[in-house]
């Protein structure tokens, strides 16, 4: 009995540093089986982007293990069917893994539980993606939040960062057990390859330096850069934090120890902590409204009357809307697997807003096109600017391209880098090219409708025409005039 081996089932928590169901199955002296199940029968694939990463997070990950002593086993098929056909082979009678709870998966997980129970295998599930468990955070009437910042506050007066943890130096597993080859599973893409402009480093360490590079080089400026996208303040955690390859704690714990240390203001560490409460604000909304995925948070909002614009939508996802810095972020996404939260929000309105086409169009591109594609964020921030969602933008918000480029992108050095035929146009005319005179379009060699194309929509006919759309569907009479 007590040589049985306990399965260690890694899903989205691809570390051994603070890792709950590790350290608790290492505290069972018993033998560690580390498996990783590729599930196809999930209810939503995973995205040919995060493929790309699980690749490379898998291969990391088994190399840690090596390390210790130990290797991943691979697995592909149901998640059951694959735990129940490994239990037969090594006798375990014991599955720990951290839990997820989006609504499919969180579902699953009690059907696996309850199914092993039956057969006599414990079946242990702990909180290793998130700050806290959802549906822990309530307000005073028992309810979830659904405004983010009385949600952020109760966070973090309730929630206690788990003991820093650094994994077992050596982990005792069983003798062989077969394994798929990840090279079978084709996760890196071919014929063609279109990664070549990824520049990340998938897997724990790859996370920490990144973490580490974040705090010497952009958490001092953090609040106010984050905001231009030239400017190297982003994290780029949010792909790590989505695979589990550090936790969310650990970020907020080093952020907090460098502005204790004198090394930045506390305003800093408080908006990145801020930013990784917003990513804990989706994921609890998506537990407790799973609705979220295919309609509006606010019922009203599923009768706006969207666009059937297959050219239009065609022309975002390439980054040929003829508006520069939306065209540059939907590149930037293209060629990395990665856009700017700024730009995010900008061209996501102006899918939304500009051509009326469905949000959940935009959140399918980005869940294909993201590495940091995340169901619960993915999800709230489309709703977010569509002002369909939970404390969601207000619905007269309509980002203006242009002025949302002069504003974050000045210099255009954001621009120039992604929609490189203008990058010889002068600041001035940069964000709007169709309105410079032929002299100075001839003389920085752009030819409008040819080397880049003008606009597909003109914008204030676009914003009074969400206007209309938007105040019809959300019962508002009142003309206000945000021009973002």
């Amino acid at each position: 009995m007590a040589n049985k081996p306990v399965i260690l089932w890694f899903r989205r928590d691809l570390r051994l540093h603070d890792n709950p169901a590790l350290n608790h199955a290492v505290e069972t002296g018993r033998p560690i089986m580390p498996v990783f199940i590729l599930d196809d029968h999930y209810d939503r694939p995973i995205g040919a982007a995060s493929k790309w990463w699980l690749d490379k997070s898998l291969r990391a990950l088994d190399a840690a293990l090596t390390d210790r002593g130990a290797r991943l086993i691979l697995r592909r098929g149901g998640s059951l069917a694959a735990l129940q056909a490994l239990i037969a082979e090594t006798s375990a009678d014991a599955v720990f893994l951290n839990r997820l709870f989006e609504p499919g998966a969180f579902e699953q997980d009690a059907e696996i539980a309850h199914t092993l129970k039956a057969d006599g295998v414990e079946c242990r599930g702990f909180n290793g993606t998130l700050m806290c468990r959802p549906g822990a955070v309530l307000n005073g009437s028992g309810n979830p939040y659904k405004v983010f910042t009385p949600f952020l506050k109760t966070l973090l007066s309730m929630s206690e960062p788990p003991p820093h943890t650094t994994g077992p130096r050596q982990i005792e597993t069983p003798g062989r057990i077969a394994s798929d080859d990840l090279d079978d599973w084709g996760l890196h893409p071919a014929f063609p390859d279109w990664s070549g402009g990824f520049d990340w480093t998938p897997g724990e360490a790859g996370a920490l330096e990144a973490l580490s590079t974040f705090l010497a080089d952009g958490l001092a400026t953090y609040a106010k850069d984050r905001d231009f996208p030239d400017r190297p303040a982003s994290s780029r955690l949010s792909p790590h934090l989505h695979w589990g390859e550090i936790s969310p704690w650990r970020a907020i714990e080093r952020a907090c120890q460098a502005a204790e240390a004198g090394k930045v203001s506390p305003a800093e560490a408080e908006k990145f902590v801020a930013e990784i409460g917003w990513r804990e604000f989706s994921a609890h909304l998506l537990h407790q409204f799973p609705y979220i995925v295919h309609h509006a948070f606010r019922p009203e909002y599923d009768a706006m009357p969207w666009r059937d614009d297959p050219k239009g939508l065609q022309a975002w996802k390439r980054g040929r809307t003829g508006y520069p810095l939306v065209d540059a972020g939907m590149r930037q996404l293209w060629a990395t697997g990665w856009m700017h939260n700024r730009v995010r929000m900008i061209v996501a309105s102006f899918l939304i807003k500009h051509l009326l086409i469905d949000w959940r169009e935009g959140e399918a591109w980005f869940w294909d096109t993201l590495v940091d594609a995340d169901v619960a964020s993915n999800v709230q921030n489309w709703q977010w600017v569509a002002g369909s969602g939970a404390d969601a933008s207000p619905y007269f918000r309509i980002f203006n391209p242009i002025a949302q480029g002069e504003k974050f992108d000045p210099k255009g050095g954001y621009v120039r880098r992604w929609v490189p035929e203008l990058a010889r146009l002068p600041d001035r005319w940069l964000h709007a090219p169709w309105t410079a005179p032929a002299e100075v379009l001839h003389e920085a060699g752009v030819r409008m409708g040819h080397d880049y194309p003008r606009p597909i929509v003109e914008h204030e006919m676009a914003r009074a025409r969400a206007l209309d759309a938007l105040k019809a569907v959300s019962g508002r009479g009142d003309d206000h005039s945000d021009r973002d």
